[in-house]
């Protein structure tokens, strides 16, 4: 049991996610706690050869070097004032600062999607280049807000690509919930508008609305989400509520480029990052959250529609540091 762990009564629910939280991120765990281990060695104290260690575990679990330099700075702060800080009590102090570099991110109340929406209907953009595990992600959403009685509705407005319609179709039979679609090569925008327009009229709670996943060329991409952002505020005048960036943890620091490029383009007001599961590379969630300022609101553990949790930062440290 982790240090943050103890600090936690869970019920059987939460104790599930927990325990696929811990195997989703087995293998990020496995090589930055050995690491870790090493640098400790036959140490007593904290001294700055085990801090250059620690650096370069936390940068080659993705962890990145502006982060990582921001703990680091914060644990030698800690080991001046204390004068005096152990080994053993390094693990303590690492996940504290670890889950401080976050911010905002990991707040979220134990059931959001059971949560009263602040509006209605809740208009949800979603994001993300293609390839992302965005689709899946609508989808996976759509069935946690289903479970907690909400109400959810589906735009496919990614009509660049056959394929993406077709993919949130399957999501929409899955779940059961309805969707908005049209024709590939349709205006998107229309896609969007007709989508708000259904949620209005058939007083739905939540509305996840997917867009095409293009980068190759930034300008028609903002043109494109200025469109649907102005068009959907013709019919709901502060939405869309949410725009959510997704980006696939296994890429690592490419996801951070994503980001780059994305909150360049246009204004993400909360992050999803996926398939953490089977990666080395989960240290990238800590990068993200800290370099961006955006809350991390969900992560991906696995296949199944349980498998998007919503973003603790305290149990994904504690994670980290519970090797099974």
């Amino acid at each position: 049991m982790g240090f943050f762990d103890k600090l936690f009564k869970r019920n059987k629910e939460q104790q599930e996610q927990k325990e696929a939280l811990d195997a989703g991120l087995q293998k990020t765990k496995e090589g930055f706690l050995n690491k870790i281990t090493r640098a400790v060695a036959g140490k007593d104290t904290v001294d700055e050869q085990v801090l250059d260690t620690l650096e370069e575990a936390l940068i080659t679990s993705d962890v990145g070097l502006e982060t990582t330099v921001a703990i680091i700075e914060a644990i030698e702060a800690r080991v001046k004032r204390d004068k005096f800080v152990s080994t053993s009590e390094l693990s303590r102090i690492l996940q504290e600062e670890m889950a401080a570099v976050m911010g905002s991110s990991g707040n979220l109340p134990e059931n959001i999607f059971a949560q009263p929406l602040p509006k209605k209907p809740y208009i949800i953009l979603v994001v993300g280049v293609n390839g992302v595990g965005k689709t899946t992600t609508i989808g996976k959403l759509a069935y946690n807000f289903k479970k907690a009685g909400q109400s959810v509705l589906l735009g496919a407005a990614d009509t660049f690509r056959a394929a993406a319609v077709d993919q949130l179709t399957i999501w929409s039979e899955r779940v059961g919930v309805p969707i908005v679609k049209k024709a590939m090569g349709s205006d998107p925008s229309a896609v969007a508008f007709e989508t708000v327009e259904a949620a209005l009229a058939q007083n739905v709670d939540v509305v996840l609305i997917d867009t095409a996943g293009r980068l190759h060329n930034k300008a028609h991409l903002m043109e494109e989400l200025s469109k649907i952002r102005r068009v959907i505020s013709k019919k709901i005048p502060d939405a869309p509520h949410e725009v959510m960036l997704v980006l696939d943890g296994s890429t690592g620091q490419n996801a951070i480029e994503q980001a780059k490029q994305f909150t360049a383009a246009t204004e993400v007001t909360s992050l999803a990052i996926t398939k953490l599961d089977g990666t080395a590379k989960g240290g990238v969630v800590l990068a993200i959250a800290h370099k961006f300022g955006i809350p991390v609101k969900y992560i991906g553990v696995g296949e199944k529609m349980e498998h998007l949790q919503i973003f603790h930062k305290e149990d994904f440290v504690d994670s980290l540091f519970s090797l099974k």
